[in-house]
């Protein structure tokens, strides 16, 4: 089983979240991963960068509770306002409700989302430190 090892350490935003991925998944191919949870959830299919396809991965996350804070509530408060001011990119009623949801405490946070894309790959185990 292949080990990697994620240093959330060197994550407070989403653009570093996706900084850090692109450092450790993405090292030896000549293109960044965007910054997208879709893309995220591709990247975790494998094919290219580190992961091989289905091939079994322990997925050390360190910095894991650091994270849970940096990529918690106000962070995917302001993702989803941001997303609002560009309507003809987004479902802006998708938006509008994952927003509401939030604010009322039954949505998901971004590192929630991380977390449930993760998931949804069996072959990837998840090791927070």
């Amino acid at each position: 089983m292949k080990t990697i090892s994620f240093d959330g350490n060197n994550v407070y935003d989403i653009p570093s979240f996706y900084d850090e991925i692109n450092r450790v998944f993405m090292a030896n191919v000549d293109w960044r991963l965007g910054q997208s949870l879709d893309a995220l959830n591709d990247m975790f299919y494998g094919g290219y960068g580190e992961i091989d396809g289905d091939e079994e991965i322990t997925l050390i996350w360190k910095g894991f509770e650091k994270n849970r804070e940096d990529l918690g509530l106000e962070l995917t408060k302001t993702y989803y306002l941001n997303k609002l001011q560009s309507p003809s990119i987004f479902n802006i009623e998708l938006i509008k409700e994952n927003l509401a949801e939030l604010e009322n405490g039954t949505g998901k946070t971004y590192f929630e989302i991380i977390l449930e894309i993760i998931g949804e790959h069996p072959n990837i185990k998840l090791v927070p430190q």
